[in-house]
């Protein structure tokens, strides 16, 4: 080969430049009729770019049927519909039920709104059980002190002892009895008690009495104490739950404790021999109550006394649930009856300002326009 032979050129190649061109026959866009080749006497057109091939491509792509009925009724009629359409998801919700259906549910949904719930309802009711229980119970531990042994032996009128007790002997002696009863000592702490002649101040008898007077008193305590604190829990929990919940407990107890007093104060009064009879009777056996005029008992505790412990303990329990009684009579107020009223009068009140306002922006605009 000689060196005035031609040597053969590269081919131009520009790596940055696109022809646009396809490389192959069949990347040529194809003819309506279904043949690549345009027909003859005519150049086939391509396209300028990348974009515009995919335009093109896109457009002879045929959109998917729909899924839906809406979408197939808008569908355009030149195309066959889809076999299968989808209920539509809310079409369950369209069917009304019937009316006498839709009044029954209605009636049933307003009277389960107006039922108020059980739990108040038990509190109120235990705390109107509760209430006279505890009255009776502090007024029995009121008149159980020293204090009110002071006021009855020194009161006038008194009746003294006609064995040679004293004042002085009774508040002493009466002192251990009533401090026996609320302290956890046993029958010793009467039973070893002597006289100025060095004698037995009690008998086994009245201390073996004074031993069951105690056993009554303390359950009592206790189960006033018990009271106590269920009431703290009731009203606890009616302060949270029910507006008014306390009042209206508190108002039923005093009634019943009013009720229960008045009768019991009629029934001492026809005949307190027989009430202070049964009374012992319902908490003490036969026999071991009953004492002769010289027992120690007697002569500390007279039957006087008895009468005006009895009157003490009624006037307590009466005065305390009369104040209850007034403090929680469901007037207006506390029922929050004034406090609606106001709320709806100030309503009516706003409504007629704005019907006012709106009536003279009215004005205000027809003088304006006129």
């Amino acid at each position: 080969m000689s060196d005035k032979s031609r040597k053969p050129q590269d081919p131009e190649t520009d790596v940055h430049e696109d022809p646009d061109e396809p490389a192959f026959d069949w990347m040529k866009p194809t003819a309506p009729g279904g043949s690549s080749a345009a027909p003859s006497g005519q150049v086939p057109v391509q396209p300028e770019s990348r974009a515009d091939r995919k335009a093109a491509e896109s457009a002879d792509v045929e959109p998917e049927p729909p899924l839906f009925a809406e979408t197939v009724a808008d569908a355009p009629t030149s195309r066959q519909p889809s076999h299968y359409s989808e209920p539509l998801p809310t079409s369950a919700l369209q069917v009304r039920p019937p009316e006498d259906e839709v009044a029954r549910r209605n009636a049933e949904r307003e009277q389960a709104a107006k039922v108020k719930p059980m739990g108040p309802r038990i509190f109120q009711v235990l705390l109107a059980v509760f209430f006279p229980v505890i009255l009776l119970v502090l007024a029995v531990r009121a008149v159980t002190s020293p204090l009110f042994l002071w006021v009855e032996y020194n009161r006038p009128g008194f009746p003294g002892d006609g064995y040679g007790f004293s004042t002085d002997d009774r508040m002493t002696y009466g002192s251990y009895a009533v401090d026996y009863l609320s302290n956890w000592s046993g029958p010793r702490y009467l039973g070893g008690l002597v006289n100025q002649d060095g004698a037995k101040l009690f008998k086994d008898s009245e201390v073996a009495h004074m031993a069951d007077v105690k056993m009554v008193i303390l359950t009592s305590f206790g189960a006033g104490l018990l009271l106590i604190l269920l009431s703290i829990i009731a009203i606890a929990y009616l302060r949270k739950r029910s507006e008014g919940g306390v009042r209206r407990g508190l108002f039923a107890g005093s009634i019943v404790t009013l009720v229960i007093i008045i009768g019991l104060a009629v029934l001492a009064a026809l005949s307190w021999q027989q009430f202070f009879t049964e009374f012992h009777r319902i908490f003490f056996a036969n026999g071991t109550w009953t004492f002769s005029l010289e027992d120690t008992l007697i002569r500390l505790f007279p039957g006087q006394f008895w009468v005006d412990a009895g009157i003490v303990i009624g006037a307590l329990v009466f005065l305390a649930a009369t104040v209850t009684f007034i403090l929680t009579w469901p007037t207006r107020r506390r029922r929050g009856l004034d406090s609606k009223s106001a709320a709806e009068e100030e309503a009516s009140s706003t409504e007629i300002d704005d019907d006012g306002e709106a009536e003279g922006l009215r004005k205000d605009t027809n003088d304006t326009v006129a």
